[in-house]
């Protein structure tokens, strides 16, 4: 299977939103309330050979192919890193998105987290131990408030899994649950600092242009040799804004190298298909 970059995939989506595109999607949507299934999302998921949901919200309706997978828990994984670094922000773990988070010589995992980082690097580069040090800083009570506060999933915190609990356990966060935190976060509902709100929208950012902003993070844990993955964030368009949540699992016949390239471009191409509709 071939995958389109991704500013190829963005440079359709925002070039169907002008007054002179004629393209119209293709899928005819059974609508219950403001939840719309969409046939196109689902042949997205078997075609690529894989299970599970698409979710996108256009600020009025829930389109999906797969509305139970949707409101069904998962662990976070790294989509976890948004509010830990809103926290780490909050608390001045963090100063900014330019504040150093050190290595300590040890081996790690990847290679690529095996040096000091910039915090935003630290978030695209998804490093895992650079969270777990942020996560012990703030302590298992001030982890618990803020998840409060944030209507964060269902989170299993305590002083056994401070550093783990987003990766393995019983902590589960849903799609629907995914993108109502997202909205929140965007539309300033959170009890935070603007510092904290800018500097996290700065972090957050994948993509840009003159048309468009793509802010998001993906996520990968494995439970009983189960892998499970994210993407979620939301794209702003002059069109209007579009938040997603995006789980996949491999089917039986799936890569794990494309497994995470498909988790991207199988999102891209379900916001192409919404904003042409």
């Amino acid at each position: 299977m071939r995958f389109a970059p991704i500013i190829l995939i963005l440079t359709l989506l925002i070039s169907a939103c002008g007054p002179e595109k004629e393209q119209k999607s293709t899928f005819k949507p059974e609508k219950k309330d403001n939840h719309v299934e969409v046939p196109d999302f689902k042949e997205l998921i078997e075609s690529s050979g894989l299970k599970g949901s698409l979710l996108i919200f256009d600020g009025t309706n829930f389109y999906s192919n797969d509305f139970k997978w949707a409101h069904k828990g998962h662990l976070p994984a790294s989509t976890y890193k948004i509010p830990n670094s809103l926290i780490a922000l909050e608390l001045g773990i963090m100063e900014n998105d330019s504040t150093i988070s050190e290595w300590d010589g040890e081996p790690r995992y990847m290679k690529r987290w095996e040096r000091d980082m910039y915090f935003r690097d630290a978030f695209h580069q998804s490093c895992v131990p650079c969270y777990q040090e942020i996560a012990r800083e703030v302590g298992v009570r001030r982890m618990k408030d803020f998840v409060y506060k944030f209507n964060y999933g269902q989170m299993d915190i305590d002083s056994s899994n401070i550093d783990m609990f987003w990766l393995e356990g019983k902590s589960r966060i849903s799609q629907f649950e995914q993108i109502d935190f997202l909205r929140a976060f965007n539309e300033k509902r959170l009890l935070i600092s603007d510092k904290t709100y800018e500097t996290m929208r700065r972090m957050m950012i994948i993509e840009e242009n003159e048309n468009f902003v793509l802010r998001g993070k993906t996520g990968w844990s494995v439970t009983k040799d189960q892998d499970n993955c994210w993407f979620v964030g939301w794209v702003e368009t002059n069109k209007g804004q579009y938040y997603f949540a995006t789980n996949i699992e491999p089917g039986p016949t799936t890569n794990a190298d494309d497994l995470f390239i498909m988790r991207k471009e199988i999102t891209y191409r379900a916001l192409e298909l919404i904003t042409i509709e």
